[in-house]
């Protein structure tokens, strides 16, 4: 897989996805809408070229005459179902069951590629429960906590894994060798036809793991400070450059002021407590910043759902560390997220409408009114 393509997938991932806010129902292939609550390619149905898309499950039982590009809660392809160029997939859970000619890079929670399944090229995954039962005509590579190559297993080439649990029955097929390589878990991301895909396996479970833990934080600061997060996302899209601008002081001051309290002796313990309070407070603003891409993006077709903009911003800032230079979009958000979170905090103001803690103001008494 060369640089440009696996670029051309990630980015067709991020582009569909910006359009998923939360709609509903179930969108055919034939049909030109990229995103919805469930995405069918039915059974007898044929859709030419690629297809690019975002919802919450997304199942081919039917063919995809050309490569499936896909972000989702689930993905199926069930044992009708066949794509005849490659699979990439971010989601919760992939099932492969049916028939993909070409290659297969998932990053997920659980893989399964059932007894059925034929894959005519490579398999590449990153994901926490990864279980192989089928076809594989090329080469597994594989970065899980738990990897099950099953009895039914038939692998053409070779099978390269990081795992902490592995179980390779005596009963299943494999052309080439079977290794553990536990760099796969250390080496950063090469995007490149020979190292790519096994540098990328760690990569894309790294960022799984941390979409769902930024996603939990996220949900715990709009729940306990509605008020607050929503003077966070007014400030810093009214503000995006004062914004950027005092993040980074922040970002830059901060470390330095720790580091000459340390000098002072005295201060070391209010410099070890200072960095340990300044770590959470980063990880906060790094999912504020992410909820400002959410919102901004949402306001863009003039949508306004907080929760859905926390979901789309902690994916998309998660899956931008995939791509080459996806590290800037991440400082970024932290940057923009740290110097809101700072002047939030400068000017907060009480919120009637989400629950802030309202200041109660006495009206002077009008003509003629008696004291109370």
């Amino acid at each position: 897989m060369t640089t440009t393509a696996l670029t051309r997938k990630l980015l067709a991932i991020l582009a569909v996805f910006v359009l998923l806010v939360g709609t509903t129902g179930v969108v055919s292939a034939q049909t030109d809408t990229p995103f919805g609550g469930a995405i069918t390619v039915e059974a007898g149905e044929t859709h030419e070229g690629d297809l690019r898309v975002a919802g919450g499950s997304v199942v081919v039982a039917g063919t995809v005459d050309g490569s499936l590009q896909v972000a989702a809660g689930r993905v199926v392809v069930t044992d009708t179902g066949r794509v005849t160029g490659d699979v990439a997939a971010a989601a919760g859970s992939v099932t492969i069951d049916g028939a993909v000619d070409g290659d297969v890079s998932v990053g997920t929670a659980s893989l399964v590629v059932g007894d059925a399944a034929v894959v005519g090229g490579s398999l590449e995954a990153g994901a926490a429960d990864a279980r192989i039962d089928g076809t594989v005509a090329g080469d597994v590579t594989v970065g899980a906590d738990t990897f099950v190559v099953g009895p039914g297993a038939d692998i053409g080439g070779d099978v390269v894994y990081d795992a902490g649990t592995v179980t390779v029955s005596e009963e299943a097929t494999v052309g080439g060798t079977v290794t553990r390589d536990d760099t796969l878990g250390q080496t950063a991301p090469v995007f490149d036809g020979r190292s790519g895909a096994t540098s990328a396996v760690s990569t894309a479970l790294v960022a799984l793991y941390g979409f769902f833990a930024n996603l939990v934080l996220g949900a715990l600061l709009l729940a306990v400070a509605p008020g607050f997060a929503r003077r966070v996302t007014d400030v810093a899209t009214t503000e995006a450059a004062k914004s950027a601008g005092v993040g980074l002081l922040a970002l830059v001051g901060v470390p330095v002021v720790l580091v000459l309290l340390v000098v002072t002796v005295v201060g070391i313990p209010l410099s070890v407590a200072g960095f340990a309070a300044f770590g959470l407070v980063l990880w906060a603003a790094a999912v504020y910043g992410a909820l400002v891409l959410g919102t901004w993006l949402l306001s863009l077709a003039d949508y306004d759902q907080r929760w859905v903009a926390l979901f789309v911003g902690v994916f998309l800032v998660s899956l931008a560390g995939l791509l080459p230079f996806g590290g800037v979009v991440q400082f970024a958000a932290l940057v923009v997220g740290l110097g809101a979170f700072a002047l939030a905090l400068r000017d907060r103001m009480p919120d009637d409408d989400e629950g802030g803690d309202a200041t109660v103001r006495e009206e002077p008494p009008t003509e003629g009114s008696q004291p109370v």
